[in-house]
């Protein structure tokens, strides 16, 4: 049960600990630290041998399932230093809870969300000197889990590891906060209504890197994705969800199957609404878009992230034409969206939606 869960500390000896990187060398998640969490899981004992260990290489049969089935899933979030040098991170509780229910779309075990976040902030605060002091650098925290059961039959695993691990990172994108390009994809999808488009599997990345080379080619920094029947509803930017300011209302689509549901889009609805700001959640085409930029009704667009938090928009790329936003700046809203998230993820902001937990 995991009640009964215990957690080995298996600490690295001080020789042999990492020489931490440079502020100016983070780059993102090439990174890591010393330790990271791990268990395992099998049907004849659930959750077990759980440790906060050494980062160290797996030892996996080549015919683990994770190889060939693609039972895999993972989260993202970060550890914040902030005011007083104090350590955060924003809204865990919810990111494991998202992390089951993937895990019940993938026929995977649950994990305990509480427990689970009471043992990152264990590792991060044992890791709290990997946290970077540099001004909009955060420590990553990836967890994850796997089939490893070795099998070529196709059925769902019987043996599971979980593991988190961390990576001191800078900016995501080189650009900052600054506006993006971003090709639009009406030949390729990335999800369909059904299938597992609504949840943070594996699978759902390796099918937007096809596209994703195609944009980079075309200078572009990520590809808006576009549905998968009409191939004409705009639905995701990258693994960002995408807002759009039409005449003072923020828009954005809706959750309904193919689209993941981020901690930061919720965030930014909560934020926004507060200030008043109307939010609609509702499907939105490619040529509505076009067509607010022509008449110049687009006043803003942006996309939402865990890694990136805020990223503007400044110019789309579609069917070989350019079309230009705000005149290619950012927008207030998200300037002031992302002073505001980065304020209260740092502890340097009221927090009246309790979304912000304090390490240690």
């Amino acid at each position: 049960m995991w009640e009964d869960l215990e957690v080995a500390l298996e600490k690295v000896p001080r020789e042999r600990l990492k020489q931490k990187p440079s502020p100016d060398q983070l780059g993102f998640g090439v990174h890591f630290t010393d330790h990271m969490f791990f268990m395992q899981w099998s049907r004849e004992q659930g959750w077990h041998d759980a440790k906060i260990c050494a980062k160290e290489d797996f030892r996996l049969d080549p015919a683990a399932m994770v190889f060939h089935y693609g039972q895999a899933i993972f989260e993202g979030l970060k550890a914040y230093r902030g005011k007083d040098d104090q350590l955060f991170l924003f809204r865990p509780k919810e990111n494991f809870e998202r992390m089951n229910n993937s895990a019940v779309r993938m026929c995977m075990p649950r994990i305990p969300p509480e427990k689970i976040v009471n043992i990152l902030k264990s590792l991060v605060y044992l890791e709290r000197e990997w946290v970077p002091r540099a001004e909009g650098a955060t420590l990553y925290i990836r967890p994850t889990m796997i089939a490893v059961e070795p099998t070529l039959g196709v059925k769902t695993s019987s043996r599971y590891y979980f593991y988190i691990i961390l990576s001191p990172v800078g900016a995501y994108y080189a650009e900052g906060c600054n506006p993006t390009k971003i090709y639009v994809s009406d030949e390729y999808v990335r999800a369909v209504k059904g299938g597992v488009g609504n949840v943070k599997t594996a699978g759902n990345y390796a099918a937007s890197l096809f596209m994703s080379e195609i944009a980079k080619k075309e200078g572009c920094t990520q590809v808006l994705w576009l549905d998968a029947c009409e191939h004409k509803y705009v639905e995701e930017v990258g693994t960002s969800n995408i807002f759009f300011k039409i005449d003072n209302q923020l828009i954005t689509p809706p959750l309904e199957g193919s689209i993941l549901g981020g901690l930061t889009r919720d965030s930014v609805i909560k934020l926004a609404s507060s200030w008043g700001i109307e939010v609609l959640e509702r499907k939105i085409s490619i040529d509505e878009v076009l067509e607010a930029i022509a008449a110049g009704r687009l006043q803003e667009a942006f996309g939402t992230g865990t890694a990136a938090v805020i990223s503007p928009v400044g110019e789309f790329l579609y069917r070989g034409t350019s079309y230009t936003i705000n005149d290619g700046r950012t927008g207030e809203l998200a300037t002031r969206l992302f002073s505001e998230l980065q304020a209260l993820q740092n502890g340097y902001r009221n927090d009246p939606f309790k979304w912000v937990v304090r390490v240690g």
